[in-house]
Parts: C-alpha cells; structure tokens; sequence
C-alpha cells in the first residue's frame, strides 16, 4: 500500500489480530475491501488464511453486493472500508433493508478526531447518520480494547436479526494520518 500511515496506526497489530479471532471464531469466510491503512493489519491476516477469502473491490458497493451474494450462498462476510467509501454505497446500503439481508461492516473513520485533510471531513461528519438513514444499526468504538467484543456482539446481531450493522472505529483508535510524515 503506497499510502501513507503514521506509526501509531495499530501498530503492533494487537486489535487487528483479535478482531480477525473474532471473524474466524464466528466462521466469516469472505472480507472484500478496498485497500485502507487503518484495515492494513487485519486484510494481511485475511489474505494469509487460507480458509478465508479477501477480495480487493474497486468500490465499497461492489462489497455490499458481494456480501449479500455470499449470504445467499450460505458464507458470512465483513466488508472493510474507510468513511469516505460509505457515500459511495448509498444506494446499495438500501437493499440490505429492504430484503432483511444481515450485513456487517468495519469502516475505518476519517475526518474527525486529528484529521489533517478537509476533503475527510464532510463524509466523516455525515457517515454515522448516512449509514442510520439507510437503515444500518450503527456501533462506535474508540477504545481498541473493546473492539472485538463489538465486533462479535455486531456480527451476532446482524446474524440473528437479519440486520445491517456497521461497527465504526474512530479516528482516535486508529491514530490521525499524517500527510508525508508531518505532525
């Protein structure tokens, strides 16, 4: 991944290894997502399980698709994206409502907390309450030792329920990026 990510980005890998324990505990077998530095140790651990498969999108609503084909088919997904992606799936977020299809979804935040980019911050701002419009119960977590409860708890309720749920992990989990280095 050319993008760059500063150093306190999940550093050690230490969520990113529980929440993959979480998604192979409860047996999801398919994480598309288009490629995320906040994501990057978690895709890695996908990539490199072979029971498991990641699938790299060119946009976030191809992954909505792809999750509810998969449902059909009997296999449990995540899909894995950043904020910004969610207002490219408007739309597809809709069909998971309408036809009860469950849906899970990791989105990495930006535009809040230390973002450095201001073409973040409008999607950002808007993410929580588009996902809401759209019909997506929605989970925040800012404290990276809660995450794979949330996420487990997310996946149990899109599960049983038949739900859309989105689990966002805030900018202050993950760390702001910095541009090139700078502080």
């Amino acid at each position: 991944m050319s993008e760059s990510v500063s150093t306190f980005q999940n550093p050690a890998g230490t969520w990113s290894q529980a929440v993959y324990d979480v998604l192979r505990a409860e047996d999801v077998r398919l994480v598309p997502f288009v490629p995320d530095g906040g994501h990057r140790g978690l895709i890695e651990r996908c990539q490199a399980d072979p029971e498991m498969r990641a699938v790299t999108l060119t946009t976030e609503e191809e992954g909505v698709a792809l999750a509810a084909g998969a449902w059909v088919g009997g296999v449990r997904s995540v899909l894995l994206m950043q904020s910004s992606g969610v207002g490219n799936c408007v739309n597809m977020l809709s069909l998971l409502k309408t036809c009860q299809m469950p849906f899970v979804t990791l989105v990495t935040m930006r535009g809040e907390w230390g973002e450095f980019n201001p073409w973040q911050v409008p999607m950002g701002q808007a993410t929580p309450e588009v996902l809401r419009a759209m019909g997506v119960l929605v989970q925040r977590v800012d404290d990276p030792e809660l995450l794979p409860g949330e996420v487990n708890a997310a996946l149990r309720l899109a599960y049983s329920t038949y739900s859309p749920v989105a689990v966002l992990l805030s900018q202050k989990l993950l760390g702001a990026k910095t541009f090139g280095g700078s502080k």
